[in-house]
C-alpha cells in the first residue's frame, strides 16, 4: 500500500475535511500534482528515469520480503530442541 495520497484521493479528502488548513494543504497538494504532471510532460528523460525508479523499487521490495521470510525460517528452526549429539552412558 502506498503510503502518499494520489490526486484523486486528495481531491476526495477536500469533500471531508473542512478546516481552513486542511483546505490551504489541499490547494497546495494538487498544485503540486499538477506542477509534477507539467514537468513530466516536458521531460521525457526524467518521466523515463522515473519509470525505471519505481521499477527497481518494486524489485527491491521483492528481494526484500524473500530475505525476511528466509530469517523468519532460520529463526524459527533454531528454536526448536534438538537431540543431545554423543554417547549416552
Amino acid at each position: 500500500m502506498p503510503y502518499v495520497f494520489t490526486e484523486l484521493g486528495v481531491a476526495m479528502l477536500s469533500s471531508v475535511l473542512n478546516s481552513e488548513r486542511a483546505v490551504q494543504m489541499n490547494i497546495f497538494i494538487m498544485r503540486a500534482f499538477i506542477k509534477l504532471r507539467e514537468i513530466l510532460s516536458t521531460e521525457k528523460d526524467l518521466a523515463k528515469r522515473m519509470a525505471e525508479l519505481e521499477k527497481e523499487q518494486l524489485a527491491q521490495g521483492k528481494d526484500i520480503l524473500t530475505i525476511s521470510k528466509v530469517i523468519n525460517r532460520l529463526v524459527s528452526d533454531a528454536s526448536k530442541p534438538r537431540s543431545a549429539i554423543g554417547f549416552q552412558v
